[in-house]
């Protein structure tokens, strides 16, 4: 079998950092644990086949699905599900492709062998239910006829909830082996689409992790690096962006091929509180998706939680909890896609897959709308405590899910004339341009994207993503005028008159959170969201969406790129045309920085502008002289889009001008483990997609090594301080025991280290709560003005806040003068900064200011006195080198494309 190790990069010649460029993935750190553990893993046997017989998961694996101390290998469950489609007739595995990592994604079909064998024209007829505009009712009432109702569920995203792959197994076994009437029914009527795991990496990753724990005194500990090798437990927030390939392939079957309708991911949380949670969504719901899809959550749940009473599970909930307003993940963004999107979470023992034991006293209730552990309505029967196994976990997902399938098969005509239907109402309320909620007042029709942008490849890679959420695009190919506005042939526009209108309608409008009973508790102090308070793609990636009232009237085309399974964009080439001083690149495009990395790859000579003079330049633009290859050049062009423009004047010696030469800057940023860092893993991605070349530096970097005569920059991403040094003394908390090898921490003498590197001409930068080693150990005269703030004083749960940018100094080369910044994240670690006046101001420079008044843009702000005119990135001189301390993530999940150019800057050398 192949053996995966952990996510580590492969160790660079220097102790204590791991040495990363954009092409190479992240290997494998070998130490005596990981070692051990590939040893292990190489001596487990597949088990035999047995021909012509369909193997239950326990005579394959060894043991039931759930036992103590026991968990299988993804490659192990590959082999079974194959197991499966070769023995079984109601199954087929659907090969995605490779994952991060390059184990198989795959996807298990399940229905009748009838069914599978018209997979083409089951697909046909959901796809004239899921958009009927244009169809006959002859061609609905036959899709209805002879259509079946498809159910798509997802396990494993969150890899260290490890009851979710061990379930996929048990219930493919049961689905292709049961011949009950019930089942009979259930295949007859419904396609069944699984995902046994929406992260395979990470599956085996713990699965490796747990087995060479079991046993030892570490038995259950929590993995110390990410689960996902780039962005951990954030794995579930990326569906509307889709960065990662895993999520790529999930959505293209969820939202573009398949289109299901009803959809469950299944998760587990907490363990002190309720057993099982099942649908429907606690208060607040995020409404504009169309009514009907709240309905069915409820008609789902309800048969769920009738079903497992009837099957005698205790500590079911519902309506509590996880509320309907959430992050945009898969579950939490099909209702938009008129799906009825669901989510179950099981309570985990937070041991992995080691029992754990819980006294009646140990259990609670929850701040979201199950306050006590008491009887209630949405809690009518409380587990009493006691041992709680993985075998407790696998037993409620199945039945779950077998409970949502026996809705969708028994009311099979009905689900798909709901699907039919509203897919139609949504369509109908955009040709009205009904209003949003929460939104703009006053009609919406739709959206125009204009050509004309800051960053135009942005734009494009926008449009990109709203294709990948099936989200219908056209191109006008005119110059036009609408409602008082003059749009350049090559516009975007979106309708609302189609059935995604809701996807729309949060991807593009702006919000305001609702502040009301739902969202505050009995006090007045507000409940933190499920996430952020805005997911409006457009203000994330800083591209101008302008809102129409009424229909538009111009020539247009559908945007029909070809959407592969890879990660990118399709980009149209640059234009390279040579100029009699060479060449210019637009320093205001986020893509200018992957084609300069690629220059600087084969040693090409970039300059960068500093002062335009009178010529026609700005400030940030790139510069290649006239002896750089030419197919070099068209190389970059080819692959970034970038326009390589014809430079015409001689900057050197002009009145008014400046230009420098720029040096590569040798990168570092620190990388933790207790789990990892998901900021820190997110910063990587960005850094590999547009060629920055960086090392990850462990804490023996920090400590050991001359900083400064190994790196220019190094990046603290967002992180806690006591995190980053260290705590006092080893945690114990449920699962927190781990090898005294992986706790770790830099401690003082890595404090003291990143003061001297920063004092001898180092730059050090900080993202959002990282800036408080700089504040506290660094001694730099900037105060965190939110800091002692009360929820009830301050509160900015991920809103989106208006700026004004200085965009004459080097780490805003590029940006606008007025940008939208994503504050916060799950209640807010972001800070915002202010400046004491003390010795030496002038080292002190506010690159980032929020406005005097109406700050929100979109979300939930209270409390924006404390924040107007305050600074959200600042620039600190600190002996000969500087503190760059951005309050907010710019890169955040790699979704805020409109703040990249502050990292980018920052690794560039400055004058």
């Amino acid at each position: 079998m192949d053996v995966h190790l952990v996510p580590f990069p492969a160790p660079s010649s220097r102790p204590g950092t791991i040495r990363n460029t954009q092409r190479a993935r992240i290997r494998s750190r070998t130490t005596g644990w990981i070692l051990a553990l590939v040893l292990g893993a190489a001596l487990l046997a597949a088990p035999a086949l047995t021909a012509q017989e369909v193997q239950s998961p326990e005579a394959f694996f060894g043991h039931y699905m759930g036992a103590d101390r026991e968990l299988a290998h993804w490659d192990e469950l590959v082999e079974y599900y194959r197991h499966l489609d070769q023995e079984s007739e109601r199954l087929q595995v659907k090969e995605m492709g490779p994952s991060t990592l390059g184990n198989p994604f795959i996807a298990l079909f399940i229905s009748s062998p009838e069914n599978l064998a018209r997979l083409d024209e089951i697909q046909e007829l959901n796809r004239i239910l899921s958009d009927p505009r244009g169809r006959t009712q002859a061609e609905i009432e036959g899709a209805v006829r002879d259509g079946v109702a498809i159910v798509t569920q997802t396990f494993g995203l969150h890899s260290n909830e490890v009851g979710a792959t061990q379930s996929a197994a048990e219930l493919a076994w049961d689905m292709v082996t049961r011949d009950d009437d019930e089942m009979e029914e259930i295949l007859e009527n419904t396609l069944s689409i699984l995902f046994p795991s929406l992260n395979p990496d990470g599956t085996g990753l713990i699965t490796d992790w747990y087995r060479q724990t079991v046993g030892t005194e570490y038995e259950g500990s929590a993995m110390p690096w990410l689960y996902h090798p780039y962005i951990g437990h954030n794995n579930n927030r990326d569906a509307f962006m889709q960065n990662t390939i895993e999520s790529i392939y999930a959505g293209r079957l969820i939202f573009r091929d398949w289109l299901p309708q009803a959809f469950i991911d299944h998760h587990e949380m907490g363990g002190s509180s309720a057993r099982f949670y099942i649908p429907p969504y606690a208060e607040p719901i995020r409404p504009d998706g169309d009514p009907l899809v709240w309905w069915e959550m409820q008609w789902y749940g309800s048969h769920i939680g009738t079903r497992a009473d009837q099957e005698g599970i205790q500590g079911v909930t519902n309506y509590s909890m996880f509320s309907g307003w959430g992050h945009f993940g898969f579950h939490w963004i099909t209702p938009f896609h008129n799906i009825a999107g669901m989510l179950t979470e099981s309570a985990r023992t937070g041991r992995l897959a080691t029992p754990i034991y819980l006294d009646p006293d140990q259990l609670q209730g929850n701040r979201r709308q199950l306050e006590v552990y008491e009887p209630q309505v949405n809690f009518p029967n409380p587990w009493p405590g006691g041992w709680w196994r993985v075998s407790d976990i696998v037993r409620q997902q199945k039945l779950s899910a077998i409970a949502a399938l026996e809705v969708a098969a028994r009311n099979r005509e009905q689900v798909l004339r709901n699907a039919h239907l509203k897919a139609t109402r949504q369509t109908e309320r955009g040709e009205r341009a009904e209003p949003v909620t929460y939104g703009p007042e006053g009609p919406v029709a739709g959206f125009v994207i204009p050509a004309d942008q800051h960053d135009p490849l942005t734009a494009r890679k926008m449009i990109h993503r709203l294709l990948l959420q099936g989200i219908e695009v056209r191109e006008v190919s005119e110059p036009f005028e609408h409602e008082g506005r003059v749009y350049d042939a090559g516009s975007w526009h979106v309708t609302m008159a189609q059935p995604k209108r809701g996807v729309i309608r949060w991807l593009l409008a702006s919000n305001i959170y609702p502040d009301n009973r739902f969202t505050r508790d009995r006090d007045g102090n507000p409940i933190r969201p499920y996430d952020l308070s805005t997911h409006t793609m457009a203000e994330f990636m800083g591209v101008r969406v302008d809102r129409v009232q009424t229909h538009l009237d111009a020539p247009s085309s559908l945007v029909e790129w070809e959407l592969e399974d890879v990660r990118g964009m399709p980009v149209e080439p640059g234009e390279v045309a040579a100029g009699a001083h060479g060449y210019r690149v637009d320093g205001r495009l986020n893509h200018a920085f992957r084609a300069v990395n690629h220059l600087f790859d084969e040693g090409v000579a970039v300059r960068r502008v500093d002062a335009p003079g009178d010529s026609d330049l700005q400030a940030g633009d790139f510069l290649i002289g006239p002896d750089a290859p030419e197919a070099l050049l068209q190389e970059a062009a080819e692959f970034t889009g970038v326009d390589f423009q014809p430079l015409e004047v001689e900057l050197e010696g002009a009145p008014g001008a400046a230009t420098r030469e720029l040096t590569r800057q040798r990168v570092g940023m620190y990388h933790r483990y207790y789990t990892g860092n998901m900021d820190e893993g997110w910063t990587r991605m960005m850094l590999e997609d547009f060629g920055f070349p960086y090392d990850s530096l462990l804490d023996p970097a920090i400590t050991e090594e001359n900083l400064r005569a190994n790196y220019d920059v190094v990046i603290l991403p967002n992180d806690g301080l006591q995190t980053m040094l260290g705590p006092d003394e080893p945690p114990y908390g449920l699962g927190q025991n781990i090898p005294p090898e992986y706790r770790s921490g830099f401690g003082e003498e890595g404090a003291q280290a990143l003061d001297a590197f920063v004092r001898e001409g180092g730059t050090l930068v900080t993202f959002s709560a990282a800036g408080d080693l700089p504040m506290e150990m660094l001694d730099v005269p900037v105060r965190n003005v939110l800091s002692g703030l009360s929820s009830s004083e301050f509160w900015a749960p991920g809103p989106t806040l208006r700026t004004r940018v200085d965009t004459s100094h080097p780490v805003a080369y590029g940006m606008p003068e007025e940008a939208l910044v994503l504050h916060g994240f799950q209640g807010g670690n972001s800070q915002i900064y202010e400046m004491p006046i003390h010795d030496h101001n002038e080292r002190v420079t506010p690159v980032v200011t929020f406005i005097e008044r109406d700050i929100l843009q979109s979300g939930w702000l209270v409390g924006e006195e404390h924040i107007a005119g305050k600074s959200g990135l600042m620039v600190v001189e600190h002996g000969q080198g500087k503190v760059i301390m951005v309050g907010f993530r710019p890169q955040h999940r790699g979704q805020t494309h409109g703040t990249l150019k502050f990292l980018f800057n920052s690794l560039v050398s400055w004058p």
